[in-house]
């Protein structure tokens, strides 16, 4: 009698995806991303790069929260921390902007441990009001550290070389977003894949029974903080690097909720869905601004006064219609339609 084995090769093993219609989309968003800028105006290149730094900054939430299942309305606060970082080293200290956002990412993931050691113990709302104020304490400190942060009087960096790419061009700081954006795509991919991932997936479905199996939840737990909080200074970096003038009245409590609301919006647990999320709650409030210019001039006049209050009060609404209608995000909204097609006529 003859048997049939089925012979996986380590190449297909290590492979993010073997299919090749799903490469040949890649290969072609990223070829028009690429020549996005050369068709666009200055604005929506910048409104590109506001969407690559946001999907950066979510993919690390996204390990934290989404994967390994720990609540975090910290972001305000290591965002800050990153892009303080790299505004200092560079206005004060001379550092090149290549070694500057390296730093904002080393100096984040340290400052996670000091919020991660004593919050191990801690779960759900109780982790989420401790990672909050360690926010309030680094804006805190920003604010009053005149010293060393420049306090209320900001940072400003002025001629920018990274390699060199001219980054007071949209054009050239859009491209090292995109380069950016790309390569954390590709390790949080791989992170997933690894026995780490996979770790931070058992705590995150249950942390009793990961600790049966030999897990240690200190040590995953503090991994997770780590590496969330690297991807997350490095999008702060790249926020001084945007800016140029950094302030920190920035980075407010709305800003920490924005971005936990891009890894549900997008799907919690899901690398494209953390970029999906972004680029919804990034352009949401463009397309806001968009809808109440086409409304008659007094009412235009009117909502335009409480922009700020509207713009929290559609990423609260946003976050609640999303796990009503869709709780795996617009990933799962995604897979749904797929699905359907794939079995159309006998889909359900």
């Amino acid at each position: 009698m003859r048997t049939h084995h089925f012979v996986e090769t380590y190449e297909k093993h290590i492979s993010l995806s073997d299919n090749a219609i799903t490469w040949l989309w890649i290969g072609s968003l990223i070829v028009a991303l690429a020549a996005f800028p050369f068709i666009a105006s200055n604005y929506l290149i910048a409104l590109a790069t506001t969407v690559g730094i946001a999907a950066i900054g979510a993919i690390g939430l996204n390990i934290l929260t989404g994967v390994t299942g720990l609540i975090s309305l910290g972001q305000a606060g290591f965002l800050a921390a990153g892009c303080y970082t790299t505004a200092l080293l560079i206005a004060d200290y001379g550092w090149p902007p290549e070694l500057a956002l390296l730093a904002a990412g080393v100096v984040s993931a340290a400052l996670s441990l000091v919020v991660g050691i004593p919050s191990l113990r801690l779960k759900g709302l109780y982790l989420a009001i401790t990672t909050m104020a360690f926010s309030f304490i680094i804006t805190h400190f920003l604010l009053y550290a005149e010293g060393v942060t420049h306090g209320p009087y900001g940072v400003r960096i002025k001629d920018l070389d990274f390699f060199g790419l001219d980054l007071t061009s949209p054009t050239q700081l859009y491209s090292l977003v995109l380069a950016v954006t790309i390569i954390a795509t590709v390790a949080a991919l791989n992170i997933l894949r690894t026995r780490v991932g996979r770790a931070f997936t058992a705590i995150r479905d249950h942390d009793i029974a990961a600790r049966v199996m030999g897990i240690s939840l200190t040590k995953y737990k503090l991994s997770a903080f780590v590496i969330s909080s690297f991807f997350v200074g490095i999008a702060g970096g790249l926020m001084a690097f945007q800016f140029r003038f950094i302030n920190v009245d920035i980075f407010n409590l709305l800003l920490s909720v924005e971005a936990l609301a891009m890894v549900i919006v997008g799907g919690l647990g899901s690398v494209a869905g953390a970029i999906l999320g972004a680029v919804f709650i990034v352009l949401l409030p463009e397309a806001t601004r968009e809808a109440i210019d086409l409304l008659p001039t007094g009412v235009t006049t009117m909502l335009s006064t409480y922009i700020y209050e509207i713009r929290g009060l559609l990423t609260g609404l946003t976050i609640i219609i999303m796990l009503r209608i869709e709780p795996h995000g617009l990933i799962g909204l995604w897979r749904d339609v797929k699905r359907y097609w794939t079995h159309w006529p006998l889909s359900v």
